[in-house]
Order: structure tokens, then C-alpha cells, then sequence
């Protein structure tokens, strides 16, 4: 029982109990059971087979579940209860939603992967003021980000090399602090490469100890391809371990410095206009000077060349030096957007652009774009206004390819949580494979539209019988001081346009452990793109509803049955007992 006091002389009780199986578990266990009170290994396998969707052994499942609930022996029994079935199905670590393997083909050119990846990584929140620190790219990485950024800046002495967002009030960081971090913990969560885009304003002297600390940091870690530019990108699987350095080539550096001359005529540019009120420098400067085309010089590399392990000993100069050691090549664009977006056969280069220039792009060039991220790298990030840190809308460069959504990973809300379900795809390893129809070329050379009408592809029903957790993880009046929580589920797809959609449960008063036992089904024209949104609040009649929780997973690696779904919070750290138990169904 659980007092909610009134006033001074009256209190409310509540009964709070332990979560119970619902009608359909109760039903199920019947059926599989053949009538009896226990259920046994084969039983289970037979139900795991039909209604799971799974191949597993019934007498291993029956161990793992006997011995987490009892810690006793598997020889004292060899069955489930309808509690332990019950028990089990509601455990997130027995029965999850998706896979926590890497289940996809590793062995593909990188540029055929999302990535998951970090923008402005070395700050602590916002954008205008608050510190530089190694600990959110520690935090990054530990998460899965594959793509940290570092603005390496002169320090007031011009001696050293400090990691700041310039021409703010931000602190800096040693450079070499966030370096040495990067190496401890790059393969923490994931064995994938981690890319180091250099966002650099630095003199030749500088960009040359740049090069020094990279060699003697990372060493043979560090990936130097043999030729300037290469034609195609090795896989993943073959950069396991290895750190990769991403930036522009030192005289694009030298040739960047006019943006204060050209900057106006640049903003006049159609393909590159940018609405740059409010905007800091420096992201003026980035926008309309710094939308990256990669070399202009071609360099031919054979299939069957080798990739080697550049130090500046090995180059003749300080230039190229660094130049030496950057993997994938950046530079500005020259010309038109639809210019700097023509695929060559013979390198492969990295463009970023605002999150404004790609929703222009979208509108008139889709489908260069798509044909650009079929070899070459998209990086996308937010414009410069979000000074608090807030992020965009990612499915729009994943709708066009793009490799490299920049986010802050810092900040949190609506965004960040769909960043964090796309990437716990493929055993959250940060790298997850393009759908095919993102990397087709058709018979008369044409690739897919975004802009296309598509029918749906498969409909996904999903019901939701209850949850529990909040009264573990939760003080007893954290969401109302006079009685239990009133929660209730929304419950949608974040994808292309055609199949957003929200949806929610019923409000249930007064109750801990909500069963809500209600059924949704969700037409889908793109699944591959498709991340299911489920977000419970407690409903507040005077005030703002009560956040009480939210998960975003990837629906083409949905587990087909009935599962338990974690909760995160809003930072998306995952709560120790908050879950859902769901049923996910494809029609």
C-alpha cells in the first residue's frame, strides 16, 4: 500500500501489487502448455519458433530464466511457471526488442554506411559559452559515435594548438589532450573506425606539429592511404581499429582566407544562399566558403595498391606533412552546388553542407544528391543558430544518403532521440548499412527520387499491454503529490514524409504498473528508413504532462513478438526498471 497525504489529518492508499500477465499472456501460456500449470523446454521452443519468430533451444532459455529468478540449480527444475513466463517475456535483457550483434555485412566501401557522428564533439553544452573538455568526445565515443570534430584554433602564444569554437566565449582545450583521450577510448564500444574531422584555422607551422601529435598519438592506428585521392574507400571490416583523419589539404587552408573579401559575393551565390541572421562568423565563413568539393587534382590508384603508414619523416615538406595524413579529403566548392556534386571516377572527397543548403538542395537536386552519396561523403550540420546545441530534423539527409548527420550530442530532445534509435541499429557498432535502394542504379541509369509517390511495402502493427519500472526507478510523488501517476503512451513512426505519423493510448489514472492492452498498425512506404517512436508521459490536467520516458528503435530490426522495450530518459540514458511490454507484428 502507498499513502498520498491530503492535508494534515487525511490520507489517500493506493495499492500497488507486481505486474500480472495480461489475457493474451495467460492465453498463450494455456495454448503452449497444452492446458498444463508449467511449461517445459520443448514447449517453449515451439512457442519462440511460431510466435517469436525464433530458432532457439527451449531447454537453454528455460535455464537462463530459472536461474535468474530463482538462483537454483537447472537440475532442481526444468520448467517455466506462468509467472516465470510471464517474468521473462518482460525482461529486456532476456527478451529485447532488436539484436545487440552487429548483424550486417560489414565488408562494403565505408561510403556505403551511415555514420553515426558527432558535431562541434569537444563541447559541454551550448554553443557560444561553455567549455571545451575531452569528456564529451569520451562520452561520444562511449556511446558508439564513430565521427568526433575538433576546431583546432592558434593559442594565444601561436605556439601550440588549442581545440575551441573560434570567435566565441567557449574555453579551449589542449589539442593533445582530446587526442590522447580519442585513443583510449576510440574501440570501447565498437571495433568500427573512428574519423576525425579537422575543422583547421591554423599557419603551415602549426598544421606540421598538428601532424607530429597525430603520428606519435595514434601511430600505426592512423589510416594514410597511398595516392592523394582514392577511387573508393576500403570497407569497415578493414579498418577495424584504425583512425582516420578528415579535413581539407593545407592549401585550401591558404585559400580559405579571402572569405573576408568574398564572403558577400559568395552569399549572393544561388545554390549556396543561406539566411545567416544571427549567425556567428564563423558559421557564415563555413556556409558559403567551406561546403567541401575535395582536390581537383586527379591521382589514379590501382585495385591492387596497398595502403601504408605515413610520418612526417616520410614527406618532403611541413604541408605535406599533414597533407599526407589525411584520409578523406575535404575542400570548397567551386562553382554551383550541382557543380560540386558531378561524381568523379577517379577520387573520392567528402562535401558538408548547412542543414539549410541541403533542404535547398533537396528541392531541385535529389537525385544528384543520391548519386553523390553512392561513392562520395555527405556531411550534413546544423545550422548556426542553434546556439543552445539543439539539432534538425536527420531523416532528410538519410532520405538523400548522406553518411555523416553531424549532431550535438550533447544536448537532448526529439532529434537527438531519433540519432540514438537509427544507430542502435547493427548492434549499435555506429555503422549501418544503406538500403539497397539508396545505392541501385537502374536500367537507363536512373536512382531512386525521394520526391517519388510510393505504394506502402509492409504494415507494422504494434500493440502495447503495459508497463512497469516507475515505481522503482521514481519517488513516490515525483510525478503528483496527492496520488499515483496518470500515464499514457504516444506511439508513431519517425521516417519520410508519407509514413510520419503519432498516435496515443488511453490516460489510465492513478496507477503504477498501466495496462493499457491497446493495438496500432502503421503503414509503411520506406521500413528501411522507418524508426518506431514510443514516448510515455504522465497526464497533468493544470501544468505541462510529466515526461516519463522514450525509446526510438529501428523498424527494419524490429524482433517479430512479444518483447520487452527499455526506457531512456531525455538525456537517452536508460532507466535501471522503466519497460513496456509489446507485441510487434509485420502484415
Amino acid at each position: 500500500m502507498t499513502n498520498y497525504r491530503i492535508c494534515v489529518c487525511f490520507h489517500r492508499r493506493f495499492k500497488v501489487g507486481e505486474a500480472v500477465p495480461p489475457a493474451e499472456i495467460r492465453d498463450l501460456f494455456n495454448k503452449y502448455s497444452e492446458g498444463g500449470s508449467h511449461m517445459n523446454g520443448n514447449q517453449l521452443g515451439k512457442f519462440m519458433c511460431e510466435v517469436q519468430g525464433e530458432n532457439v533451444d527451449g531447454e537453454q532459455v528455460v535455464e537462463q530464466v530459472i536461474q535468474k529468478r530463482h538462483h537454483i540449480s537447472r537440475f532442481a527444475r526444468h520448467n517455466l511457471s506462468l509467472d516465470d513466463f510471464h517474468q521473462y517475456l518482460f525482461s529486456s535483457h532476456l527478451n529485447p526488442p532488436i539484436t545487440s550483434q552487429v548483424n550486417q555485412d560489414m565488408t562494403a566501401p565505408l561510403s556505403r554506411y551511415f555514420i553515426y557522428t558527432g558535431h562541434n564533439s569537444y563541447l559541454t553544452g551550448n554553443q557560444l559559452s561553455s567549455d571545451c573538455s575531452d569528456i564529451p568526445i569520451i562520452k561520444a565515443l562511449n556511446r558508439g559515435v564513430r565521427v568526433v570534430e575538433l576546431d583546432i584554433w592558434p593559442n594565444s602564444n601561436k605556439d601550440d594548438v588549442h581545440v575551441l569554437h573560434g570567435r566565441t566565449l567557449t574555453t579551449p582545450v589542449e589539442l593533445i589532450k582530446c587526442l590522447k583521450s580519442i585513443k583510449e577510448h576510440a574501440f570501447t564500444a565498437s571495433p568500427y573506425p573512428v574519423i576525425i574531422t579537422l575543422e583547421d584555422h591554423l599557419t603551415p607551422d602549426l598544421q606540421a606539429k598538428v601532424a607530429e601529435m597525430l603520428t606519435q598519438t595514434f601511430g600505426d592506428m592512423l589510416f594514410c592511404p597511398n595516392a592523394e585521392n582514392l577511387r573508393e574507400f576500403p570497407s569497415p571490416e578493414e579498418l577495424k581499429y584504425r583512425i582516420l583523419i578528415s579535413t581539407k589539404p593545407p592549401k585550401e587552408y591558404l585559400e580559405a582566407k579571402s572569405i573576408s573579401v568574398n564572403s558577400k559575393k559568395m552569399m549572393k551565390s544561388k545554390d549556396f544562399d543561406e539566411d545567416d541572421s544571427g549567425k556567428e562568423a564563423n558559421d557564415v565563413a563555413k556556409t558559403h566558403n567551406g561546403d567541401d568539393t575535395g582536390d581537383s587534382d586527379p591521382n589514379q590508384q590501382s585495385d591492387d595498391e596497398s595502403y601504408y603508414y605515413c610520418s612526417p619523416e616520410l614527406c618532403p615538406s611541413a604541408a605535406s606533412s599533414y597533407k599526407c595524413l589525411i584520409a578523406i579529403h575535404a575542400g570548397k566548392p567551386k562553382g554551383s552546388l550541382k557543380e560540386a556534386l558531378k561524381v568523379e571516377n577517379d577520387k573520392v572527397r567528402r562535401l558538408s553542407l548547412s542543414e539549410q543548403s541541403l533542404e535547398k538542395a533537396a528541392e531541385s537536386l535529389g537525385t544528384n544528391l543520391i548519386r553523390f552519396t553512392q561513392k562520395n561523403f555527405l556531411r550534413v550540420y546544423p545550422k548556426g543558430t542553434r546556439f543552445n546545441s539543439s539539432n534538425y530534423k536527420p531523416l532528410n539527409g538519410w532520405m538523400h544518403g548522406a553518411q555523416m548527420v553531424a549532431f550535438n550530442m550533447q544536448g537532448y530532445g526529439k532529434y537527438l532521440w531519433l540519432m540514438h534509435g537509427m544507430f542502435r541499429s547493427n548492434g549499435g557498432c555506429g555503422y549501418v548499412k544503406k538500403p539497397d535502394f539508396l545505392m541501385n542504379v537502374g536500367p537507363n541509369n536512373d536512382v531512386f527520387n525521394p520526391k517519388d509517390r510510393l505504394s506502402v511495402k509492409k504494415t507494422l502493427k504494434v500493440k502495447v499491454y503495459l508497463g512497469d519500472g516507475w515505481r522503482m526507478d521514481f519517488k513516490q510523488t515525483h510525478f503528483d503529490m496527492y496520488s499515483p501517476p496518470d500515464f499514457y503512451v504516444r506511439i508513431g513512426i519517425a521516417g519520410v514524409p508519407a509514413d510520419e505519423i503519432m498516435k496515443k493510448t488511453k490516460i489510465l489514472e492513478d496507477n503504477w504498473i498501466p495496462y493499457w492492452e491497446e493495438e496500432f498498425t502503421f503503414p509503411l512506404t520506406v521500413p528501411e528508413l522507418a524508426l518506431l517512436r514510443v514516448e510515455v508521459n504522465e497526464y497533468d490536467m493544470s501544468e505541462t504532462d510529466d515526461f516519463a520516458g522514450q525509446t526510438c528503435l529501428p523498424v527494419s530490426e524490429l524482433k517479430q513478438g512479444i518483447r520487452a522495450v527499455p526506457l531512456y530518459s531525455r538525456k537517452g540514458e536508460k532507466y535501471n526498471s522503466v519497460r513496456l511490454l509489446m507485441r510487434f507484428e509485420f502484415i
